[in-house]
């Protein structure tokens, strides 16, 4: 739905805002879901993100953007964050930060790569390594509202170990016959692994994923590299380029 804004309806300005840390949720060996009380959080979509500002002891500091991982129906919000070795901010938030530390953040920010159960068709999500957290809000939107439309999830990562949300995501394709869940494992693979091995390419796009005629609405979120690909291999397939929406990250000092 489109809203035209007029004069008597202001831009809403995103404040910063105390974020408590209640829960650290360990989700792979380099990865932690930081689980926040914010308290004039007026709610978001699934799919947008927030900034995170971290403020040093000599007034030193660091802002990076992460998307938002829980889904609106929860009261608290929760962030995933994947360490970057050489990172400024992923580090202290992956391997330092406890429960009860505090922050500042802003948002919601973003209003393009959002997806609702208001949303007619199937939905279609590709995600690379820590790009599945804005994809995992829509997965647990569409949970807590009961919707049993089609739904598919091709997953890449590295290796079993680097699936984050493993045991919830399997838990969800257990129980809902509407939903897959296929992961494409790139470097490591079980010695009985019996699903894609590789990254994910056209064969696997065309094999698992819907029709175009199906109209399904898709998301592809990872490194810019992965994100680039997987929009040309859909686009060879007949998926039109203005049903696939994409969000990226690159090298950035995380």
């Amino acid at each position: 739905m489109k809203v035209t804004r007029t004069a008597d309806q202001p831009v809403r300005r995103l404040e910063w805002q105390l974020a408590q840390v209640r829960e650290v949720v360990v989700e792979t060996y380099r990865v932690k879901s930081l689980v926040l009380h914010v308290s004039n959080w007026q709610g978001h979509l699934p799919g947008q993100h927030v900034d995170l500002r971290l403020t040093a002891e000599d007034g030193y500091q660091a802002q990076r953007s992460y998307s938002i991982a829980s889904p609106p129906e929860d009261d608290l919000l929760a962030l995933t964050v994947e360490r970057v070795d050489d990172g400024e901010v992923s580090p202290y938030l992956v391997e330092d930060v406890r429960a009860g530390d505090q922050f500042e953040l802003r948002g919601p920010i973003g209003r393009y790569f959002v997806w609702t159960v208001a949303t007619q068709g199937p939905l279609w999500l590709v995600a690379g390594g820590s790009g599945i957290a804005p994809l995992m809000a829509m997965l647990r939107h569409r949970v807590r509202r009961k919707l049993r439309a089609p739904a598919l999830l091709l997953y890449s990562s590295r290796s079993l170990d680097d699936v984050i949300y493993r045991d919830e995501l399997d838990m969800m394709a257990r129980g809902d016959p509407e939903l897959r869940v296929v992961n494409a494992l790139t470097r490591n693979q079980p010695e009985k692994w019996t699903g894609h091995r590789g990254r994910i390419n056209g064969a696997l796009l065309a094999g698992a994923g819907f029709p175009p005629k199906q109209d399904p609405k898709i998301y592809v979120c990872g490194p810019t590299s992965f994100v680039e690909d997987i929009s040309g291999f859909l686009v060879e397939l007949g998926h039109d380029h203005l049903t696939i929406k994409t969000e990226r990250f690159g090298p950035s000092g995380a």
